[in-house]
């Protein structure tokens, strides 16, 4: 299995630090609001490969934070007049929703960053014995210039990294690039006390904390999105490697961005469309097969015409299940032959190369139409081999067609639609009595009609 790795720009072999384990930190959301579409990508494409790599025989341990100290979480508090905690905890259940529509497992840990408070201040207080930070005024940055490998990740010189980074002129530091480990209190801010006052932990340090006590000095696998890199990444590398004196991670990967219109899709822009909202429009598996369509290292661009399109192959593919599942209800396992191997090895080869995750789905869709040829043909042991390699091995690995789909109650409420249509319909006609047994008929499955001046509602009194 070979990965890019963002910090020397190659193509390298895969080998964990530990044979047989693989220990993997993926940046989690800041929890302020409800997440986009933008932020399900690095959720879907790296728990895909958390999938594959137990798939190969791993034992994967992955931590998923959730920032719950932030300016935009502090600013959303206040302006509901809340705790911060409250606006974090409420934004992580959330956050949980979603992934569970979507399909997404949960890490081993998630842990929030108010949780390592201690841990970040004893490491600040060693950053700054060890001669790689200083403090001014409550604040402690990070000197860049006391870490020679600074920039190492982002491949960028100083006057790129500054110019990148959009520096603000800040008298208290020694270097523009110098970057908060500890900010000093504001009113109307959370603060934990510390040897240099009230303040609270910067950004980057986070998430060097909470990496390093769940998974050690040395991860395997550090991943999320290519905004990221820098300063985020570049600056967690650099503290944590001033900090322990080893290797911070042996793989950087980072996906590509979603674009709406040509722009980065982001809340600061105001092009977002949230996870939710897709969703109910699409299905989680339409959103999964367009995010892995494409490899996680390009850009993807956004749009109802491409993602629809998704919609109809996954339901092609989930009405080849149904069909196989109907016509051959006592599903037995097929014995293992040369067949099977090739179409595995196919699967694993488009997977060790850097997760090309578009030549799995290719395959996978070329399978579906075999399957239904195969069936059409009354070709039984070949049907079984299929959708033995589909349903329990390659789409299971991708995190597809494992949980009930939006796309279901979509079609529900499609059919819903035209049967209040005709309802409608035989109304004007004064055909009560058909019109009353639609209603009733309903009423009995768990679905309720309300008939209003503007037209008629329908919710359900029972899962449907």
């Amino acid at each position: 299995m070979r990965i890019r790795n963002t910090l020397s720009g190659k193509l390298e072999e895969f080998q964990p630090k530990d044979p047989g384990v693989v220990r993997m930190y993926v940046c989690g959301p800041t929890v302020y609001g409800l997440i986009h579409i933008g932020n399900a990508r690095p959720m879907v494409v790296f728990d895909a490969l958390r999938r594959y790599l137990e798939y190969k025989g791993y034992r994967v341990i992955m931590v998923q934070n959730f920032t719950d100290i932030d300016d935009k979480i502090i600013n959303r508090a206040n302006e509901f007049g809340v705790d911060f905690r409250d606006v974090a905890e409420t934004f992580i259940s959330e956050y949980w929703r979603d992934a569970t529509a979507l399909g997404v497992r949960a890490p081993n840990f998630a842990p929030k960053t108010s949780d390592f408070v201690p841990q970040i201040i004893s490491s600040v207080e060693k950053l700054i014995s060890k001669g790689y930070a200083y403090a001014v005024d409550g604040d402690v940055y990070f000197d860049v210039t006391s870490f020679p490998k600074y920039g190492e990740l982002s491949h960028r010189s100083t006057s790129e990294m500054i110019s990148g980074a959009r520096v603000e002129i800040n008298e208290k530091k020694r270097n523009p690039l110098d970057f908060a480990l500890w900010k000093a209190a504001k009113p109307n801010e959370p603060f934990w006390t510390s040897p240099w006052g009230n303040g609270r932990p910067g950004w980057h340090i986070e998430c060097t904390i909470m990496s390093t006590e769940l998974l050690g000095s040395t991860l395997d696998i550090h991943a999320g999105g290519e905004d990221l890199i820098f300063p985020h990444h570049e600056n967690e590398k650099a503290q944590s490697e001033a900090l322990t004196g080893e290797p911070f991670v042996k793989y950087w990967m980072h996906n590509a961005m979603i674009r709406f219109s040509g722009d980065k899709m982001s809340k600061s822009i105001g092009n977002i469309f949230l996870l939710r909202e897709a969703l109910k429009r699409f299905g989680a598996d339409a959103l999964k097969l367009f995010f892995l369509s494409k490899h996680y290292r390009s850009p993807i661009d956004f749009s109802d015409e491409v993602v629809s399109s998704w919609t109809k192959a996954a339901r092609r593919a989930s009405e080849a299940f149904m069909r196989f599942e109907s016509k051959y209800p006592l599903i037995s396992v097929p014995k293992n032959d040369h067949w099977l191997e090739e179409r595995r090895a196919e699967f694993c080869e488009s997977l060790d190369d850097d997760f090309n995750t578009p030549k799995a789905v290719a395959l996978i869709f070329d399978l579906v139409n075999d399957l239904n040829r195969s069936m059409d043909d009354g070709d039984e042991e070949k049907a079984l081999k299929i959708y033995h390699l589909l349903r329990r091995e390659f789409c299971p690995v991708l995190g597809l067609f494992e949980v009930p789909s939006q796309m279901g109650k979509k079609s529900i409420d499609e059919v819903l639609q035209i049967l209040i249509d005709v309802r409608r319909q035989l109304r004007s006609l004064k055909m009560y009595d058909l019109s009353d047994r639609i209603r009733l008929e309903l009423k009995e499955r768990g679905i309720e009609l309300k008939d209003k001046p503007d037209g008629t509602d329908y919710f359900f009194t029972e899962e449907v």
